[in-house]
Formats: C-alpha cells, structure tokens, sequence
C-alpha cells in the first residue's frame, strides 16, 4: 500500500490543530469597558501548539486586550498570550495564496488591530487567504526568551502549509508581512527558517517554514546599536545580553542567497525605527542577489499600517506589495 506522505503530514497536523483549537483557544474577549472594541480573538483560531507552547512558566500569562489611542483612533492591543495562534481570515473569492501577518508592537503587545485585523480585511478583500499571527511576548516569563517568536512563526508557517489544502491555498504561495517588531519577526523568519529553536511535536514539523515573498513595514532589521529599536531589543534579549546573542538575534548579518524575495516600506521621518534599518536591508538583499524593491516615504512616521492619509504617496503601499507579490508567487 502507497502512501502520500503529504497527505499523511495534513491529517496528523488538522487532528492536532483541531484538538489544540479545543483545549486551549480561551474565549473571545471585549477589551474591558470598550463597546468599540473587536473582538479577541476572533472566531476563527487555530492554537499553534497541541499542549503547553515551548518554555511555558509556573505561572502563565493571563490574556489581556485593550484598546488604545486618542479618540477617533483608539485600536486594539493584546498582552498576555499564552495560547499563540494563527487567526484565520478567508476571502469570498480565493486566489490560493496565503498571507501571514505579523503585528508589530516592540515585542511588549501585540498591535493586533491596525497590524493584523486591518492587514486581513483589505487582503481578504483581493483574494488572499490570510493568518494574523499572535505569538508569545518573549519576556512574559517563557524560557529562552529570545527563541520564544521565531518558534511561533516558524510553527506558523509549518501549520499553514500542512493544511494547505483545508485552508484551500497553495502550500508553495505563503508569504508574510511583518510591521516593526513584527517586521524584526518577518525578517528573523526569511533568515533563520531552518534553525532548530524547538523540538518536532508532529508531522507538520517536518516541513518548511521558509516564507515564499515577504513584506517588512518598518522593520527592526537589526538589534546592533546603534541603527535598532532599544525597545525591541530588551524585550527579546532581556539585560544585558551578550554580543553574540544580539548578532544572532539580527536578521540583517543573516541574509544569503536563501533568502525569499522581500519588500520594504519605511519613512524617512520614523523616530521609532531607524530607517537604516530598511536601506542596509535592501543593500545587504542586492549583495546577496535577492529580489528587493524599497519604498522609502518623505512622511509617515512609525505604525502607520494601511492608514496613511490618502494624500500621502505611501498610502497605495498596500495595494504596491499585492502587485509585487504576484511575481514572486511560486
């Protein structure tokens, strides 16, 4: 009897994903006394891991979302992840391919609103099938902090292509786009797919996490001073961490010719995120000869998401990276 090793891989992995989804997804939750508030998280989740995640602390984070911002432009934020998850976004019309999102938020929140809810309507809206990813905030109490993300994203990326067929995308068109510490996750991922940061739970983890095309919004690209978010660097490595820890936690020396094709939008006015970040990325891309094409804006700022005014050239980013993606697609 012949079996089919990738259909062997998809039901093992929809069993775990199914039984994971029903021992651990907590129920939606309002943020607390905010009408206006989306639900979190959304109905569609799926838990990444089928028992405890990697790492998990005597005492685990408890999960909390609150909104954000000045009236008019309050958004979500969530803490306390202990179940990290993919949130499933599935368009009328799919076009098979599949978009991981992965908000940003100094790995201290996770700006799951403008970064990821947002990120899916407008893809789902042109065919896209996509994931917003909430992952572990690394110092929440997890063990090997600095591994704790890139073990989500990559067991992300594993999951979406084991049930690639279920989802009803193509397992070979499963891009990614990152937005400032989740654009430091994007990047982790497109340069360190291949590394062992946890041990196989199932079948699912025999296949790639590498990305296919990725998108880096504002991205941390490096944890080096002085070009780095000193935000996002603390929370990943904790004090005082060691040089080769921060070289092996920055994406930017880690480029080769591996490396998927990546797309890059930043503002020149960002004070948050150094734009160097963005400039030294695509320079390292064209020395390794991978595809790149940067935007680089006069004005934004830093978290803009898909919310530029329309008076802003930046503001067709969104629809530019659609566009350039579909060369990059398999």
């Amino acid at each position: 009897m012949t079996v089919d090793r990738r259909a062997l891989i998809a039901s093992v992995a929809t069993l775990a994903l199914a039984g994971a989804a029903r021992a651990q997804n907590p129920a939606p939750t309002p943020a607390a006394g905010d009408p206006s508030a989306p639900i979190w998280p959304p109905e569609h989740s799926i838990a990444l891991w089928p028992g405890n995640p990697p790492g998990m602390p005597a005492t685990p984070p408890v999960l909390k979302p609150t909104m954000n911002g000045s009236a008019g432009h309050r958004e979500l934020w969530v803490r306390g992840v202990a179940t990290p998850a993919i949130h499933v976004f599935r368009p009328s019309r799919p076009n098979g391919v599949a978009l991981l999102s992965i908000p940003g938020g100094g790995y201290e929140f996770l700006s799951v609103q403008n970064e990821g809810l947002d990120v899916a309507h407008f893809y789902t809206a042109r065919g896209y099938t996509v994931f917003v990813l909430s992952y572990r905030l690394p110092a929440e109490g997890w063990a090997n902090r600095s591994n704790v993300p890139l073990q989500d994203a990559q067991r992300a990326m594993r999951l979406i292509r084991a049930n690639a067929a279920r989802f009803g995308v193509d397992p070979r068109r499963v891009g990614i786009v990152g937005f400032s510490a989740g654009g430091h996750l994007a990047a982790s991922l497109v340069t360190a797919h291949d590394e062992p940061v946890y041990a196989p739970v199932d079948e699912a983890d025999r296949l790639s996490a590498r990305p296919d095309f990725a998108g880096l919004i504002y991205p941390v690209t490096t944890l080096e001073a002085p070009e780095t978010h000193a935000g996002s660097r603390d929370h990943l490595l904790g004090p005082n961490p060691s040089p080769k820890l921060v070289a092996a936690r920055s994406p930017l020396r880690h480029i080769d010719a591996k490396t998927p094709p990546c797309f890059l939008v930043h503002a020149l006015d960002d004070d948050t995120v150094p734009v160097a970040c963005s400039i030294d990325w695509m320079m390292a891309c064209r020395t390794a000869k991978v595809p790149v094409e940067a935007h680089l804006l006069e004005q934004g700022g830093h978290g803009f998401g898909l919310h530029l005014p329309d008076d802003n050239p930046g503001a067709l980013w969104p629809e530019q990276f659609l566009r350039w993606a579909t060369h990059h697609q398999g």
